[in-house]
């Protein structure tokens, strides 16, 4: 039954360099996940307490930070072939580590699966009714997840589409409010709102997409080099930001405001209506990617048993989709948010055991020139967990600059001292029922 569901898309294997894409094909997706409409309210949300050119500062040291972590985690995606939660049992979690994190991968995603459904319902149903708010929830994310099951190829089609789509219904959407104004004026107003400093700025810009950049590697893992990786985050990251996020600084300049979402979306009628499908669309089905390949990894880790990436993707689609129906997720948001600053010390401690500390990079190395992955993998790491925990907690309660910036860098440093002290040793030893070559078919 669960091979008539989609397709695996290589959930616990590593991803053979058949079954690649052209770096022009993940940058169209990365593109996608960036220039959503959440971007525009990040830039209304930096124009209304800045000026435009020091905006643009924000944005552009912002980027640089989120392209940092995002090549550093993809180019662990693209040498290994292999899914966040997948890599992280040899880059410092463990088996147990992973199973964490795929669980919390899965939880977290699919949180922000329903609660994008539901602002599209939202949307929907103010637009062209029909339905009501719950119907359309389901639609919609039925629709996404019928995408999603069908794997990376789907999802390709799926941002052809929908990223050029976007950009000319976002682009006729600006233009139709920004020629009621005059542009020089515009550049050089004073900020509308309460003043931000440069590094609440650019603090807000790199927190805006950082759980995206940790879970890179689940879409890097279809590049052919590390090249491809670097090209793409450049592209992708630096034109979302800019493009969408600058828009949005001048629309808060324009209309005075930090809710311009509402003009994006309906200042221009039924184009307000593709706006939102499109926008949407194309970052929601990496929210339910992402998801299910979290929750392949923990089920294998904890049953032991391999379960099918498509059947797991359709369960939470559907999960997600009815959740959003009810109503039920807007109470989960405060969780959410708490998941916003545990996630980034994975990414922290990822990046710090690969390419600082290599306790099991050799084993990554030894298994890739066989196209699997290393017959066996520690159970737990302790002081990985305990530098985890703290990270989290530092973001959590340091009243200081953006939590999960914090969180990052202060896990990769006692990562790092860690290992240089001795104290990164696995406990136990368990054995791989997926090493074995990646020879399946995409």
């Amino acid at each position: 039954m669960a091979s008539t569901v989609g397709v695996d898309d290589y959930a616990l294997t590593r991803v053979p360099d058949h079954a690649r894409y052209s770096w022009w094909s993940v940058a169209v997706q990365r593109f996608g996940q960036v220039s959503a409409l959440s971007q525009f309210l990040l830039g209304a949300t930096v124009g209304f307490g800045m000026s435009f050119w020091p905006a643009v500062l924000a944005f552009t040291l912002g980027s640089v930070i989120l392209e940092l972590i995002t090549i550093l985690v993809g180019v662990i995606g693209v040498r290994e072939g292999l899914s966040t939660s997948m890599i992280a049992r040899w880059t410092g979690f463990g088996r147990g580590g992973s199973a964490l994190i795929g669980l919390a991968i899965g939880i977290s995603l699919i949180g922000w699966f329903g609660i994008q459904s539901a602002v599209s319902a939202q949307g929907l149903v103010s637009l062209i009714g029909g339905l009501p708010e719950w119907g359309w929830a389901l639609v919609f994310g039925l629709l996404v997840t019928a995408i999603v099951v069908r794997g990376f190829h789907s999802m390709a089609w799926t941002a052809y589409l929908t990223v050029p789509a976007f950009l000319v219904l976002v682009g006729w959407s600006i233009i139709s409010e920004l020629t009621r104004h005059d542009l020089g004026t515009l550049v050089s107003s004073a900020p509308p709102g309460p003043s931000l400093s440069l590094l609440q700025g650019t603090t807000l810009v790199a927190g805006g997409f950082i759980v995206g950049a940790v879970i890179t590697p689940d879409m890097t893992r279809f590049n052919r080099t590390t090249g491809d990786v670097v090209k793409q985050t450049l592209v992708g990251i630096t034109l979302g930001e800019y493009v969408i996020g600058l828009s949005g600084v001048l629309l808060a300049h324009a209309v005075g405001s930090a809710g311009i979402t509402t003009i994006v979306t309906s200042s221009v009628g039924w184009v307000g209506l593709l706006i939102v499908i499109a926008g949407t669309m194309k970052i929601n089905d990496w929210n339910l990617y992402s998801s299910g390949l979290g929750v392949v990894n923990f089920i294998g880790t904890v049953s032991g048993r391999k379960a099918h990436r498509g059947l797991v993707t359709a369960v939470l689609g559907v999960a997600g989709s009815v959740l959003a129906a009810a109503g039920i997720l807007a109470k989960f948001t405060d969780f959410l948010t708490v998941l916003g600053v545990a996630f980034p010390p994975i990414a922290g401690i990822m990046v710090a055991e690969y390419f600082v500390v290599k306790k099991w990079r050799g084993d990554l190395e030894a298994a890739r020139a066989r196209g699997t992955v290393p017959e066996d993998a520690p159970v737990w790491v302790p002081a990985t967990i305990v530098v985890w925990i703290a990270a989290a907690l530092f973001g959590e309660f340091v009243e200081w600059g953006l939590p999960s910036i914090n969180s990052l860098v202060v896990a990769f440093v006692l990562y790092v001292v860690a290992g240089k002290l001795g104290l990164v040793r696995g406990i136990g030893s368990s054995r791989t029922a997926e090493a074995a070559p990646a020879v399946q078919s995409a």
